[in-house]
């Protein structure tokens, strides 16, 4: 059990580094490697109406392992931090070239985050039930 929970919790050490790599390239990371093209950004699916659906995956994986890891203790910290991150990143764009601030991006992001802490949530009301 104590492996499984240190996977947990490296996997959600290195998403997080990855995802703020990605964040602050100046371009788009996967553009270039798809389409050698650092200004082409691939779109997983298609924007949801006020969030971007690419914001809104990359911090659904990223709360759910970080949620996983640490569902046990420091849990307020977790989400304050994910929340922080989430905001953070998106702001950081406005200083980054080829990059930019975008309120579309920033709802997906904390969209993301949202939808787990309220799964979670509800879990735990429903369990208790």
């Amino acid at each position: 059990m104590k492996k499984k929970l240190l996977l947990i919790k490296t996997s959600f050490h290195i998403i997080n580094i990855v995802l703020i790599i990605i964040y602050l390239y100046p371009g788009s990371i996967f553009g270039w490697i798809l389409y050698d093209n650092i200004k082409k950004q691939p779109q997983l699916t298609s924007d949801f109406s006020i969030f971007s659906s690419n914001h809104v995956y990359a911090f659904v994986i990223l709360s759910i392992f970080g949620l996983c890891a640490y569902y046990r203790n420091k849990l307020k910290i977790l989400f304050l931090y994910l929340f922080f991150i989430s905001i953070f990143l998106e702001l950081c764009q406005i200083l980054i070239p080829e990059r930019s601030f975008e309120f579309h991006d920033l709802y997906g992001n904390l969209f993301g985050v949202s939808i787990i802490f309220l799964l979670f949530y509800m879990y735990k009301f429903f369990k208790k039930i």
